[in-house]
């Protein structure tokens, strides 16, 4: 049985997340606002945080940088604006996705189901270890490790998702749509710009030169893909 957080000031909407989510066979913790969402995840075995990202005391931007800094939990940010800026901000941060409201049930259902598979069922159950390098790039997918030059590097589920999925197709050029598609297990629902949001975050992590990388490149109009 998988914990989630739900962390939003409106108790409203953390009242109807809980139904929702109950109706699947979740448990749900409820947080209402950052410091208490920080503290429930000391106090709590927790597998996935829906959090709000304007909210008093500690904002979900605020408590997503503290969180980041000790776990890699999978996070989708709730955000009432339609703005861009605010979700690139979250997912700069260490966000894995977003919804925005009003949010469509079925939605959010979907999203939650695809981050928790990503995260629990694919997080090193393999029976077999399956490595993967690229010039100085290896990705051990048992472990859920990524070393540069033999130093280990910190992903997230979703950074390294995405770096699996362009390992295993080395010189095959792939949309946003199609990383998103794989990844998220779903329609890109506007996901386009999540991916590149990613794609940004996982250069400076593992490219010496993120403005020039040597691995990740961007084929213009085109997608991504791995070199190498």
């Amino acid at each position: 049985m998988y914990n989630i957080l739900i962390c939003d000031d409106e108790r409203d909407i953390v009242n109807a997340l809980e139904i929702y989510l109950k109706a699947e066979g979740y448990n749900t913790v409820s947080a209402y606002n950052g410091n208490e969402a920080l503290k429930s995840i000391a106090e709590n075995e927790i597998h996935l945080i829906l959090m709000d990202i304007m909210m008093p005391e500690c904002d979900g931007i605020t408590a997503l940088v503290k969180l980041r800094q000790n776990f890699n939990i999978p996070v989708i940010l709730l955000t009432a604006k339609s703005e861009d800026t605010d979700k690139i901000l979250g997912l700069n941060v260490g966000a894995d996705d977003y919804i925005t409201k009003p949010f469509n049930p079925i939605e959010v259902i979907a999203r939650v189901r695809s981050q928790l598979r990503r995260y629990m069922e694919l997080g090193g159950n393999s029976a077999h270890s399956e490595r993967m390098v690229i010039g100085n790039i290896e990705l051990d997918d048992k472990g859920k490790e990524v070393y540069v030059d033999g130093d280990s590097v910190a992903l997230t589920p979703t950074e390294f998702d995405i770096l699996k999925l362009l390992m295993k197709n080395k010189g095959t050029v792939m949309s946003p749509k199609e990383i998103y598609r794989n990844v998220w297990n779903g329609e890109a629902f506007g996901g386009e710009s999540t991916v590149a949001v990613h794609i940004r975050h996982l250069r400076e992590k593992i490219e010496i030169d993120p403005a020039n990388p040597r691995y990740l490149k961007v084929v213009w109009a085109h997608g991504y893909k791995m070199e190498g």
